[in-house]
């Protein structure tokens, strides 16, 4: 396995003063797929930017035209056929010891991460495999008009393990899920958008910008509120035991910011701002 410092620049970190941060994967030579010290580095990025409070929303982008062609097979290649420990998984460790606050480190990094901010990934080109796996990282995906997505790694016996079968059956059903995972097939951007895998489809090269003005459209709102929604959103689809205890959660959890900044909100809106829908407040 290559040594961290092998690639120092695959992946960038930059941060803005109204708090967007943009990880963007950078292994051009493998289509930005994730060998073990890239995972590494991002989840360690997106550990830091949930803990930056100047940084309110991420977008995630793979540059030189592809978000990521997944888990690098080439490094696979390399392992031996049997190992101690995981079936003969040898890439980053994902046991508790080898986390953040308990956080567990997936293969490719942060895929097992319930990350507490909004994300949102800007995909061009290929997302597929391990890669489509990191684009569910994101609360949504502006696609580019000729990106794909699929689970390429159909072909080779390489198993979903960094949240495929978890998150893509929650964002587009159990059914188109199920076409996806048993076939491999590439899906074009046109049909994520219909299946709702992808949110905005976009010209191609304008991933990365259409995203980038989606995160600052997010940053204009009370950001307690919005992100206490969104957590329930995600509580109630994955951790909720049944509809009462969602409901409990979202009660508990939207009560908190009433004082905070809903009453606010409703001053300004008596006042005259955001009628017939007006976002110019």
């Amino acid at each position: 396995m290559a040594s961290p410092d092998h690639e120092p620049n695959a992946v960038h970190v930059s941060k803005t003063a109204k708090g967007i941060t943009t990880i963007t994967i950078s292994r051009p030579q493998r289509r930005n797929a994730i060998d073990g010290p890239t995972g590494r580095k991002l989840y360690t990025a997106f550990i830091d930017f949930e803990h930056d409070p100047s940084q309110k929303v991420c977008v995630f982008y793979g540059d030189h035209g592809n978000f990521s062609a997944g888990f690098d097979l080439h490094e696979v290649s390399t392992w031996a056929e049997k190992s101690s420990g995981n079936a003969g998984y040898r890439g980053p460790i994902v046991d508790a010891a080898h986390s953040v606050q308990g956080r567990n480190l997936g293969p490719i990094g942060p895929s097992r991460l319930d990350i507490r901010k909004p994300v949102i990934s800007a995909v061009a080109g290929y997302a597929v495999a391990g890669g489509l796996e990191l684009s569910l990282l994101g609360d949504m995906r502006v696609a580019e008009e000729d990106a794909v997505f699929g689970i390429f790694c159909r072909r080779f016996g390489v198993p979903l393990i960094d949240g495929g079968t978890v998150r893509l059956q929650a964002i587009v059903g159990l059914g188109r899920a199920l076409d996806m995972i048993l076939t491999g097939r590439a899906v074009s951007a046109q049909e994520a958008y219909a299946m709702g895998l992808a949110n905005r489809v976009v010209p191609k090269g304008k991933a990365l910008e259409e995203a980038t003005k989606l995160a600052e459209s997010l940053l204009e709102f009370p950001q307690a509120c919005m992100n206490t929604d969104r957590a329930s959103c995600y509580y109630s689809v994955y951790n909720a035991t049944s509809f009462e205890d969602a409901l409990r959660n979202e009660f508990e959890n939207g009560s908190q910011v009433i004082q905070s900044e809903s009453v606010q909100g409703a001053t300004r809106f008596s006042k005259g701002a955001g009628r017939h829908g007006s976002f110019k407040l």
